[in-house]
């Protein structure tokens, strides 16, 4: 009921207006959330870079009005990208399609997509499109598969949230095309005709999606906090003999700091998700939905 209530108040307007304009919700952001300006980011990323961990960078936001928001916030992320070449650290960027112009015209979106990968490809800077409710599943995936990744090749990357019964297919779709796939559980309030209900079905259809994955050996970034799911795909990697450099779990900003660290000292590639951005209500509400599985840290 707590997550049902924290992901539909994610999706209210007038709580987003609310809530963003008061001083203790944006210092409680905080833990979550590197900032409001690339500045901040731009911080993170060192701090993040300085104990051995990569990133990537999400200007938040989603779901715009006009296609002069999509335009801007496009010319933000091309900001972004700049920054990280300018300052040289290990990092990269995720990119939600809704905040490009997805809900308005596909072809605005994926103008301004080709757009950031252009700006990115000739520092070879990987930029990963996430993926979001259900209602976009299709649309992401289909951009993807016939603009995006045949133009970019390994440049661009997808999401894939193994909550939503349709994902074992999907999984295999892009493993034929050689994508670069994160796979996540899934934030987003889902029916129980697109996802899995329960808990134990998402985790199987996760631990199962990521044993594909590793297998293929198109880098694939195991993203999640559960250690079950952790210690399963390292076993798996183990009994198959791989490498450390077949694919990268990542975490995210202010969640777990201890396991981040432990998984590097063990040698595994980790790479922090590290939010930013004025639009930050409809992500942490997200995260507080997830908390009772993902404990919040202290730090990054």
């Amino acid at each position: 009921m707590l997550r049902s209530t924290l992901l539909w108040l994610s999706r209210r307007r007038a709580m987003l207006q609310f809530v963003t304009r008061r001083s203790l919700p944006r210092a409680f952001a905080r833990r979550f959330v590197a900032g409001e300006t690339l500045d901040d980011a731009a911080a993170a990323v060192r701090a993040v870079n300085a104990r051995g961990l990569s990133a990537t960078l999400d200007l938040l936001g989603e779901s715009v009005t006009s296609s002069a928001e999509a335009v801007a916030a496009r010319d933000q992320v091309l900001r972004v990208v700049d920054r990280i070449v300018a300052d040289g650290v290990n990092a990269n960027v995720s990119v939600k399609l809704t905040q490009l112009g997805l809900d308005l015209d596909p072809g605005v979106c994926r103008a301004n997509m080709v757009a950031i990968l252009e700006r990115a490809a000739p520092s070879r800077l990987f930029v990963r499109v996430d993926m979001e409710g259900s209602p976009y599943t299709e649309r992401t995936l289909r951009l993807f598969r016939e603009h995006l990744h045949p133009r970019f090749g390994d440049l661009v990357g997808v999401v894939i949230q193994s909550m939503l019964r349709r994902s074992d297919r999907d999984v295999e779709d892009l493993i034929r095309m050689g994508a670069r796939v994160r796979l996540v559980k899934g934030a987003y309030a889902e029916s129980h005709q697109i996802a899995y209900p329960e808990k134990r079905d998402v985790d199987a259809a996760f631990a199962r999606q990521a044993e594909r994955l590793l297998d293929a050996g198109c880098c694939p970034a195991i993203a999640t906090h559960d250690e079950r799911l952790i210690a399963a795909a390292k076993r798996h990697v183990r009994e198959r003999g791989y490498g450390p450099d077949r694919f990268e779990f990542q975490l995210l900003y202010g969640v777990r700091r201890d396991l981040q660290e432990r998984l590097r000292a063990e040698g595994y590639r980790v790479r922090v998700y590290i939010p930013f951005g004025t639009h930050w209500y409809p992500y942490l509400m997200r995260r507080l939905a997830e908390r009772p599985a993902n404990p919040p840290s202290r730090g990054a």
